[in-house]
Parts: C-alpha cells; structure tokens; sequence
C-alpha cells in the first residue's frame, strides 16, 4: 500500500473516527479530512487515499452528508466544491471523486452507484475541469489557501492517469452527445464542455485526434467557411459584405446544418442572420435557409415574415444566439398557425416588465441586453423545444411538467401566463370554479426563486408552484389523491376524467395493486385498449428509485404516447423534467433518450418497466379497454419489479 509522509496520521485519524463513531454516530470527521489534506498534498497523495477507499468509506467519511448518497450528486456542483469551496468540502469532494473513480474502473463495488454511473459522473466532471490538464493554474486556483489549487489540479492528473486520456476524451466527447441529443433549452453545461474540449484538441502539447470531438468544436467556433479558423465576431461581421451570393448561400447552409445536428447555435449565427436583414444586404430570402426550415417553417415564416424579421432584430444577438435554435423549431412545429400565438408573440416583445421581473432577469442573465430580450428568447427556445424544459435542481416537476405540456398542447394559454407572471407578478387559475391568484401566498415546494433554470421557469414557475400547493390546501380532506383533482384544474381539460393511485389516501398503504396494473395496462397499452393512442400528454406520477432500486421519493412526469420501438417492444414515452433523462432506477430499467425511437426530449422505457415504477395516473373512463383481458403472467411481472424495489416502503 503506497504511504506518504501523512498516511500514518490519515491512518490514525480514521481509526478515531471508527470508534468514536461506534459510542456517539454523530462524532465530527473534520481531524479525518484535515489529514487527507496533507497527503493529497503530497506526492503520491491521491493515489494513497485511492488504495484506501474501502477503508474510509467504511469508517463512515461521508456518513450525514450528501456524498453518502453518490447517486444524486450533480457534475456542476462537485466542480464548485472542487474549484471554490473551502477546505473541507473540497477535501471530502475530492475523497467523492476517487471513490467514484473506484466504482467506475471496477476496484470498489458501491451499493448506491454502479460503475456506468460513475464512469458517467466522472466523465462530467472531468469535462468541466478540462483546463487543469496543461497543469498550468489559474490565478484563482493559485490563490486558494491551503494549496488548495495545486491539491486539485494533482487529484486531476491522477484521474486522468488512471482513466487514460484518450478515453476520457472519448467518453467526454460520448457525454457531450448524449446530452445534447436530449435537446436541453438550458445548454450552458454542453457548451461549457465543448469549449473544455476545444481547448485540448488545439493544445499543441497533446496528440489528440477525435472525428465527433471536432464536430462539436466547429459546431461554436467553425461551422461555415466563412468562419472556419474562429475569427472572432467581429472580424467575421467585416468579412460578410465581402461575401458573394453563392457565398453567402454557403454560409447559410453551414449554419442550419450545424445547428440541427447538434442542438448548439453558434454566436456567429447571429450575426450573419443581421447581416440578411440589413436593407443594402438584401438577403432575406436566405433566412429560411440559415434557419434550416422544412415546408412547414417556410409556410409559417412567410405567412409571418413581419414577425420574424422583429424577432430577429430586437431578440436576436450574440449573447442570445441559442434563441435561433428556438425561432427554427417553432416555425417548423406550425406553431404560428395557431391565430392567437402570434398574437402573443408580438405582446411578448412589447411587454413592459416589472421591476422584481427585471432585477431577476438582470441577476441571472446580466446587463448586456435588456431584460426583456432575456425573456423572449427564453419564450421563443420554450415554445421550440417544449420537451427541452428543466426543473434545475429544485423540488418543482409538477410546475415544470406544465410549462413543457402548455408549450406543447396550448401555447397561446403559456404566453398568457408568461405575460401575468412577468408584468403583473400575478398568476391566475381556477379551482372548482373560484379564481386562485399567486400573489400573497406563501412559497411552494421550492422556497427561493430557481436561478439555475430558463427565463421563463425562472419567473413562472415560482407563481406556478405556489398555487399547486394552495389547490391541495383547498382540497382539504378528501377519499383519494388530491392529484385527482388538482390535476384537470391545474393543466387542462384533457387531462383524463378517471384517475388510480396505487395507495390508499387515509393509510398510505398499497391496494390493489394487480388492480392498478390492470387499470393502467387497459388504458394505454395499445393491445389492450383497443388501439387508442395517447391523444393529450398525461401527467402522472412515479414512485422514483435509485440505481439500487430503492425508494427515493414521488416525481412527475408526463407521459406523451405509447408505441413500438423499432424492434417491435412496446414502450412508453415520456417527458422528465429531471433535467437528464437518462437514469438507472435499478434492477436493470435504465431509461433511454435515444436509439428506441425516441423523439428529441423525451425518455422511454419498456411498458412493463414503466408500469412498475407508475404510482399515480390519469385516464378517460369512456376509452379504457378490459382490465380483465391483461394477462396474468404482465401483471406478475410488474409486481415482482415493483415489490423487490419502491413498493416494500409501502
């Protein structure tokens, strides 16, 4: 076992820390992880404390912390533990990421992680730490007290040692498209990895070569001829008057095809897309083009041309380029066809904020635009990529399910709102046919404003929550789930009439169970229900469980249709506003996003594995097959899944 001049006393430590955990379990770990900052100080440091994982992760290191549980830790938030935290958080971050570094190279068997997971969490991190590789620090990482700077930047070495960089590459590059094939609205973490990644394909110290890593790279910073070695915007703004048409053409199909492969719109999009509008240019019969639209959009755009064009004038710029990806597929999904969205639209560049609107807006997004820019081209990504929505890292599915539903099924309705929440700080429902306002009631799940989110959930959400939980407290004492009734008033009318919850209300206790599937199997699976495909996306509820399959708590999604995948598996098809939908509930149900027919945005799972994590759900009465017709040997099956997992806590 490799020692270094502080083991003995990182040893010692952690042997107090066992006993004293035996007499009193709250006893501190602060002497333990003041020695594990003397040795990953030292050479050989990280690797000592790798060969010694088992050991403090037994002597209970993490016990009372978020790194006990390794599966909800996030990739963003172990870098700012890592990079800025002080001593002991990036201390015990740092023992989390070698025990991680255990699991996924298979030298530490973990109970709450798998090995794919934590090859998946190591590789995001590492993505977004990518600058440590040349070893050179930056002014903020050398100030760092304690040597903080150089403790991590040697914990970096030391994975990418053990893990092989062109691997890591690989796998990064792996990530990056995963990601982005689920088309987040949000994608500063996917583009923050790809400029990491630029980075290390341009160091002239490092031999890398990796075809899907440059396409990522050109995708931001060469996408079009006319930009191929990333001059800068505005050298590239000096060069388009120089442009022929065939040339301008050549750029214009450059930018849609780079953006439609990717989901990442490059700034120097928004700058050519200026360009065309100007009036000596006379380009605008080009911007179909640039936006990379099918029939649909070109019947959309020239039917709004006037529209379009303001858009891109007042919205539009380089700190707002990821709005054009948005203005693409709303024109392609015909969304403009709907008379009053357009009408909305145009309200939505004129509205006046209100002051707490703007100072958000201005907090999250910064001063270089106005703030209402911000917020329309949240509108325009919201109403393109309605499955592109996140909750961030806050308690609000259920509102967050909404806006993806709304943007979707009635978005004229979602402008309205948008429009109440960010000029008037007012949003108003109905509930069993009374009025229920946001303003004055006290706040929902979520106890501060989401910041890590898009423009419009950053300022709907909050009034969406709080009336969610105000619709519960009218309910009051009721013989079944309150979702039942606060469901159809909250989302809309097609939201279906029946509804089964998989316990009972007053005991919180399973009830028939088999009855439950037989329900469900009825009303969705298509040999069952007589064909009917799901009209209308469905809320429902999970019961959500870690890789281990253990009960983590209830989440809401929506289910959007049931279908054969193309291997002929029937499969469910649903909207997660978990930010990433691929997950591993255990017992080998891992939710895929891609390669199953799945569209951009949405997960899917097989039937019977959906159906074994299903707690709530909603259907229409009137076109729900037999339950009697399903067979015993499907409903057997679900109920062993869901008796070995979640359904044991209940």
């Amino acid at each position: 076992m490799i020692t270094t001049p502080s083991t003995p006393q990182f040893d010692q430590a952690l042997m107090a820390l066992g006993q004293a955990r035996q007499a009193n379990t709250t006893a501190t770990n602060a002497q333990v992880l003041a020695a594990a900052g003397m040795v990953l100080a030292e050479d050989d440091g990280p690797a000592a404390l790798y060969e010694r994982v088992k050991r403090y992760e037994s002597a209970g290191v993490f016990k009372d912390t978020d790194w006990d549980y390794p599966a909800i830790l996030q990739p963003d938030i172990a870098k700012i533990s890592l990079r800025t935290g002080d001593a002991q958080t990036t201390v015990i971050e740092a023992l989390s990421q070698l025990r991680l570094l255990a699991v996924a190279l298979g030298d530490y068997a973990h109970p709450r992680i798998t090995a794919e997971h934590a090859r998946q969490f190591i590789t995001q991190v590492m993505a977004l730490n990518l600058d440590l590789l040349s070893g050179q620090l930056s002014e903020a990482d050398r100030e760092r007290p304690f040597s903080l700077g150089p403790i991590v930047a040697a914990l970096y070495r030391f994975q990418i040692d053990a893990m092989g960089y062109e691997s890591i590459l690989d796998s990064l590059v792996a990530e990056v498209w995963r990601i982005l094939e689920q088309r987040p609205i949000d994608v500063d973490d996917a583009r923050e990895m790809v400029i990491q990644i630029a980075q290390c394909l341009f160091d002239p110290t490092l031999d890398t070569e990796n075809t899907a890593a440059r396409q990522l790279v050109n995708c931001l910073f060469a996408p079009t001829p006319g930009c191929a070695e990333d001059p800068g915007v505005d050298v590239y703004g000096m060069r388009l008057p120089t442009f022929t048409d065939e040339e301008l053409r050549a750029e214009a199909q450059g930018f849609a095809r780079a953006m439609h492969e990717t989901g990442l719109v490059s700034v120097y999009h928004a700058v050519f897309l200026h360009h065309l509008r100007s009036p000596e240019v006379g380009g605008e019969h080009l911007i179909p083009i640039t936006l990379g639209l099918g029939r649909t959009g070109t019947d959309a755009y020239q039917c709004h041309t006037a529209l379009v064009h303001e858009i891109i004038d007042d919205i539009i710029f380089v700190e707002t380029a990821q709005a054009i990806y948005g203005l693409a597929l709303l024109l392609e999904r015909g969304v403009l066809f709907n008379g009053p969205v357009a009408a909305g639209l145009a309200r939505q560049l004129r509205l006046p904020l209100s002051a707490s609107t703007g100072a958000t807006l201005t907090t999250a997004f910064g001063a270089t635009r106005e703030p209402r820019v911000w917020l329309m081209a949240g509108a325009l990504n919201l109403l393109g990529q309605p499955l592109g929505v996140g909750q961030g890292n806050n308690p609000t599915c259920q509102s967050v399910i909404g806006l993806s539903m709304w943007a979707d099924n009635d978005p004229d309705y979602l402008l309205q709102l948008v429009a109440w929440a960010a000029r008037d700080d007012e949003v108003l429902l109905r509930f069993e046919g009374d009025l229920v306002s946001s303003k004055g009631l006290a706040a929902g799940l979520a106890k501060q404003r989401p910041l890590d989110v898009d423009p419009v959930s950053m300022i709907l959400v909050p009034h969406l929550d709080r009336i969610y939980i105000e619709m519960g407290r009218l309910c009051g004492e009721r013989d079944d789930d309150l979702h039942r009734w606060i469901h159809p008033e909250f989302y809309g009318w097609w939201v279906g009439n029946g509804f089964r919850a998989v316990t009972n209300a007053a005991t919180d206790k399973i009830e028939d169970h088999a009855g439950f599937i037989r329900a469900f199997y009825a009303s969705y699976h298509l040999d069952y229900n007589g064909g009917v495909p799901v009209i209308h996306p469905q809320p429902a509820g999970i019961a959500a469980t870690d890789s281990a399959a253990r009960y983590v708590g209830r989440h809401a999604i929506a289910i959007r249709r049931v279908a054969l995948d193309p291997d002929g598996e029937m499969r469910v098809y649903f909207f997660n506003p978990n930010n990433d939908s691929g997950q591993d509930w255990g017992q080998g149900i891992e939710t895929d996003t891609h390669g199953h027919g799945e569209r951009h945005g949405e997960a899917s799972l097989p039937f019977h594995q959906f159906a074994s994590r299903l707690f709530v759900f909603h259907y229409d009465p009137l076109e729900q097959g037999e339950p009697a017709n399903v067979p015993a040997e499907a409903v057997d099956t679900v109920l062993a899944l869901a008796n070995d997992s979640w359904a044991a806590v209940f």
